[in-house]
C-alpha cells in the first residue's frame, strides 16, 4: 500500500518548514498561555497560518491534487489565509510593544476581508459540493487560494500592515527616549528585523510576479514558497528566542509597559502652552535634583519619576528638557552618566574597577548600552577614550 503522502525532493523540503512552523507555533501558544503573553499568542497564530500557506504546495508536490479525494480537501479547505496575515503582523507588533494591548471591539474590522474570504470559500463547497454536486466554481480545476487577484490582494494587505507596524515601532521608539532613561534596552531590535524580513518576501514575491509571465502556473512558484519558508523558519526561532529572553527580563520590560501604559494627559496633549519662563524654573529644579541627588544613578529612571520627585507633570518635565536642553529625556540622563564615568576615570578609578563596573556605578545597565551612548557622546568607544587620557 502506497504511502499517501509523496517523498520527493521539493515535498520533502517544504514538510521540513511545514513541520517547522507547527512545532513552534505549538511551543509558543503553551509559553503565552503559561505566562499570560499575548504577543506570544500571536506570534504563535502567524506561524500557524504560515505553516498553512505552505501546505497546498507541499501536498502539491506530494501529488494529492492528482488523487481525486485528496484534490478535493485542498479545494475546498481554505488553508491560504494570505488576509489574515498581514493584521495578525500588525497586532503581535502592538502587542509585543505593549504588553497591556488587548484587541477592543472596533479593531475587529481588520479582519472583515478575511472573514469575506471564508463566506466565498463556503459558498464554493455548498455550491459545488451540497446543491450541483458537480464542479461549478472548480471548473477550471485550479485551487482558489492560488488563484492572482487573492494572492494579489494578500500582497496588499501584507504591505499595509507592515507599513502600519513599522509605524508603530517609530511611535513606540519616540516615546521611549522621551520617556525612560534606558531606552536601548528596551526598543525590541527583533521587531524591525521580523518586519523587515516580510518586507524582503513581499519584494521578492512582487519581482517574480514582474519577471515571470509563467507565474500563475504551478511549478513557477517553487522558490518563492522556498524562500517564505526560509522567512518562517527565521522568524519561527529568533521569535521564540525573544519570547524566552524576555520571559527573563519581567522587571525591565515592565517600565516599557508604562510608555504606553502611563494615563498622564497632560503628556499626551500637545505641549505648546508651557512659557520661557515656566521652561527655566522647571530646568532650574531638573538641574538641582541631577546635579546634587545624582537620581542619574537609578539605572530604571523614567520621566514619570522625575515628575513625582519635583511634585509635577510629566507633560512640564518633558517640554522642560526638549526645548531647555535640546534632548530627549534617555540622552539628557545618558550625559550625565556619562560624565559621571569621565570623571572616575579621570580620578583613575578603572585601576581598582572595571570600566564596566564604573558604568553601572553611573547608572548604565548594560555593557552595550553604555558603549553605545559613550560613543554618541564623545565619538569614541569607552576603550579608545581611557587610552587617550
Amino acid at each position: 500500500m502506497d504511502f499517501p503522502f509523496g517523498f520527493g525532493q521539493k515535498s520533502s523540503l517544504l514538510l521540513i518548514f511545514f513541520f517547522n512552523g507547527i512545532v513552534f507555533s505549538f511551543l509558543l501558544l503553551k509559553k503565552g498561555i503559561q505566562n499570560n503573553n499575548n504577543a506570544n499568542k500571536w506570534l504563535s497564530f502567524l506561524l500557524f497560518l504560515c505553516a498553512m500557506y505552505i501546505a497546498p504546495y507541499m501536498l502539491g508536490y506530494a501529488g494529492w491534487y492528482s488523487r481525486k479525494v485528496t484534490r478535493e480537501i485542498l479545494y475546498f479547505i481554505p488553508f491560504m489565509q494570505v488576509l489574515l496575515i498581514g493584521p495578525v503582523i500588525f497586532f503581535y507588533t502592538k502587542s509585543l510593544l505593549n504588553s497591556t494591548f488587548k484587541i477592543s471591539k472596533k479593531e475587529y474590522y481588520h479582519f472583515i476581508p478575511a472573514l469575506i474570504y471564508l463566506v466565498y470559500s463556503l459558498i464554493v463547497f455548498i455550491t459545488d459540493k451540497l446543491i450541483l454536486d458537480e464542479f461549478y466554481f472548480y471548473a477550471d480545476g485550479r485551487d482558489k487560494d492560488m488563484a492572482n487577484w487573492y494572492q494579489i490582494a494578500g500582497i496588499i494587505s501584507m504591505v499595509y500592515y507592515l507599513i502600519a507596524s513599522l509605524k508603530f515601532y517609530k511611535n513606540y521608539k519616540k516615546l521611549v527616549f522621551d520617556k525612560v532613561s534606558f531606552a536601548d534596552s528596551i526598543l525590541f531590535e527583533w521587531i524591525p528585523n521580523f518586519l523587515i524580513a516580510f518586507l524582503s518576501i513581499v519584494v521578492l514575491r512582487v519581482l517574480l510576479f514582474l519577471l515571470n509571465p509563467e507565474w500563475g502556473n504551478f511549478g513557477n512558484q517553487f522558490w518563492h514558497y522556498i524562500a517564505f519558508s526560509i522567512v518562517v523558519l527565521y522568524v519561527s526561532v529568533n521569535g521564540y528566542a525573544n519570547a524566552v529572553k524576555m520571559s527573563f527580563l519581567n522587571d525591565v520590560n515592565s517600565e516599557s509597559i508604562n510608555v504606553y501604559q502611563e494615563s498622564d494627559e497632560d503628556y499626551k496633549t500637545k505641549q505648546d502652552n508651557t512659557n520661557l519662563e515656566e521652561i527655566e524654573f522647571w530646568k532650574d529644579k531638573i538641574l538641582h535634583l541631577v546635579e546634587n541627588e545624582k537620581v542619574f544613578k537609578n539605572p530604571t529612571l523614567t520621566l514619570s519619576d522625575l515628575s513625582k520627585l519635583l511634585n509635577t507633570n510629566t507633560k512640564n518635565i518633558s517640554k522642560s528638557i526638549n526645548s531647555g536642553f535640546d534632548m530627549n529625556f534617555n540622552d539628557f540622563i545618558n550625559h550625565y552618566r556619562i560624565e559621571a564615568v569621565k570623571e572616575k576615570l579621570h580620578k583613575e578609578e578603572h585601576k581598582t574597577s572595571t570600566l564596566l563596573g564604573i558604568a553601572f556605578d553611573c547608572g548604565f545597565n548594560s555593557k552595550a548600552t553604555f558603549n553605545r551612548a559613550f560613543k554618541k557622546s564623545i565619538d569614541l568607544c569607552p576603550k579608545d577614550y581611557l587610552k587617550n587620557l
